[in-house]
């Protein structure tokens, strides 16, 4: 008998072992060129997540595929072939709507429309509008409190007294590295903390204050793991419960989609949800269409025009030296160095939902860009630059 439960214990422990060793590996080899396309679509293979099911009542958005991309756009004062462009970016699936009808819509390099695809920090708008349902709820009382008031576990980390509106728009003062570029980064060091099988929260409460919160721009990915542990906090739901009750099932998503959880069930709220194309682009047209799904606001107005308002000066774009980036930020969601009445969701690897709203028009687009380690911000200046062209060919409604 003992030595059964022993052998049992020593099997256990192994596969947990292996288990840990997988996730790392996969993890040190996500980016790799010849694998990324497949790694993008198959998180849910190599990482523990949690399911949410596809809407009980699933609805296709109107659908006339009559666009056609132009055949270039301007970068740099050159003339850059559009469809070269869309291929040399790894991209898996772009489709673009117009006055609430799909008119494009494609796939490649194996990505099909139910497929899920990670989605990496377009998770973090996700976040922002249940930040703004708990809001609207009054599940917390105002993104002027500290975060601390609800989360005391947080008092005496870099985080204590820290607005809930400066970890919104990325202005907490924590210093944090988030080139992807550089092994011993932050971000790194922080895929690894996970990848072994440790809690997302432990790795926030040791992050470091470097600066005086709501003073200075600065993208610090685990400030979105924070607005996620509030919104556990205050609904007592997981993310997913809370995504599925007030966004999945009020649009009627058509697919099943996967959230990266940690070894204590908390969700990656920073970057770990897996959503099909045609999915993230029903979330894109919420936004587009300022919280309303066609008579169900679903996201208070006044939440989604605050989302892309740029309200402190630390929070411009262009050349501002209160701030880490030359684009503007919101909450949770970005504005172009030079905007047109258009801003956007953004995840490394070139995910993006871009929304112009003064034309109603989402453009949603996933890749798996493995030239982005070289070309970093470049590489989504270039994208907006091309979304920015496409959006000309559009009339305001």
């Amino acid at each position: 008998m003992a030595i059964g439960i022993i052998l049992l214990v020593v099997i256990l422990f192994g596969l947990i072992k292996f288990r840990t060793l997988k996730q790392l590996h996969f993890a040190m080899t996500i980016f790799n060129e010849n694998k990324i396309v497949e790694n993008f679509m198959n998180i849910k293979d190599n990482f523990p997540t949690r399911k949410i099911l596809k809407s009980p009542n699933p609805t296709s958005l109107k659908s006339n595929l009559i666009y056609q991309l132009p055949s270039d756009f301007e970068w740099k004062n050159e003339k850059v072939n559009l469809e070269e462009y869309i291929n040399y970016a790894r991209t898996t699936g772009l489709t673009i709507i117009a006055n609430d009808t799909v008119v494009y819509a494609d796939y490649k390099n194996g990505m099909q429309e139910s497929t899920p695809h990670i989605s990496w920090s377009v998770s973090k708008s996700i976040v922002s509008a249940l930040v703004g349902i708990a809001l609207d709820e009054k599940l917390f009382d105002n993104i002027e409190d500290p975060i601390t008031k609800y989360l005391p576990q947080f008092i005496n980390s870099a985080y204590d007294g820290v607005r809930i509106k400066d970890i919104l728009q990325m202005s907490t003062g924590v210093g944090f590295n988030e080139d992807y570029r550089d092994f011993n980064s932050d971000i790194n060091r922080f895929g690894r903390h996970f990848a072994i099988g440790k809690s997302l929260e432990d790795f926030a409460l040791g992050l470091k204050r470097v600066r005086e919160p709501g003073t200075y721009h600065h993208y610090v990915s685990l400030n979105t793991q924070v607005l996620g542990i509030l919104i556990v906090k205050v609904t007592g739901k997981s993310l997913c419960e809370y995504l599925k009750e007030k966004i999945w099932d009020p649009l009627g998503m058509q697919d099943d989609a996967h959230w990266v959880i940690d070894e204590t069930g908390m969700e990656m709220a920073l970057g770990g949800l897996n959503v099909s194309l045609r999915d993230y682009a029903k979330f894109g047209l919420l936004y587009a269409r300022n919280g309303d799904w066609f008579g169900n606001q679903i996201i208070p107005k006044q939440w989604v025009e605050s989302s892309f308002a740029m309200d402190g000066p630390h929070l411009q774009p262009g050349h501002n030296p209160a701030s880490h980036d030359k684009f503007g930020y919101g909450l949770q969601w970005w504005r172009p160095e030079f905007p047109k009445g258009d801003y956007f969701a953004c995840g490394i690897y070139n995910q993006f939902i871009y929304i112009h709203t003064a034309k109603n028009l989402v453009i949603t687009k996933t890749s798996a860009n493995h030239h982005f380690k070289e070309q970093g911000d470049d590489s989504k200046a270039k994208h907006v630059a091309m979304f920015q062209r496409i959006a000309e060919d559009f009339t305001s409604n």
